[in-house]
């Protein structure tokens, strides 16, 4: 079952980046109209694929949007997960972890997260070349899922829930300045001791 819901995620990403979107499957119910999209790696294979599926879901990706999605790191490891000697075959899984941010107008951040995909490949040391090209191959399904629970992370976000977010943030921000000023009118208006000079001896 879990196997079979993946492949249709995979499968519903896969569609939308090709400019189609499936009825039903949630891939273009975004509430979210404008928004801003931007990469460490600014011309990485997630950002790109992310941008695509977002603008074949109806989103406008532009500079000035009110909310700015920031992929801010990406990690990729893999540890072996199991180990045959007779046959020279080992599983490797892969991780690959994803750290964004959202921030909000005047650049105030808003919430903070991060995604995790995992996958596990077959190196057959008796065929090099064919475990490569599956590596490769699972390395591009990760991304994919990562794209595709990314775009489910957004579907959860509704333009009102960032604007309290946002509201939230400017009232902190607001508070912030406040005390600061308080405490700078405090030290302006504190009379200053002056340095007691001791008589030469």
């Amino acid at each position: 079952m879990i196997k079979r819901n993946l492949l249709v995620m995979g499968l519903a990403v896969m569609l939308s980046a090709c400019g189609f979107q499936l009825r039903g499957t949630g891939t273009s119910e975004l509430t979210l109209k404008e928004l801003d999209l931007s990469a460490r790696n600014a011309y990485g294979e997630t950002v790109t694929q992310l941008r695509q599926v977002l603008k074949n879901s109806g989103v406008d990706v532009h500079p000035g949007a009110p909310y700015h999605l920031i992929l801010t790191n990406e990690q990729e490891s893999q540890r072996a997960a199991s180990y045959s000697g007779g046959n020279r075959s080992v599983e490797y899984e892969l991780t690959t972890v994803l750290d964004y941010s959202i921030v909000g107008l005047n650049d105030v951040p808003l919430l903070s997260d991060k995604l995790e995909v995992r996958k596990i490949y077959v190196h057959d040391g008796d065929n090099i070349t064919g475990s490569d090209q599956q590596a490769d191959q699972t390395r591009q399904e990760l991304r994919r899922d990562l794209v595709q629970g990314m775009v489910v992370r957004l579907q959860m976000l509704t333009p009102a829930q960032l604007d309290e977010l946002q509201s939230k943030a400017d009232q902190r921000a607001q508070a912030e300045a406040q005390a600061a000023a308080a405490a700078q009118r405090y030290r302006d208006e504190t009379p200053q001791q002056s340095p007691v000079e001791v008589p030469g001896q």
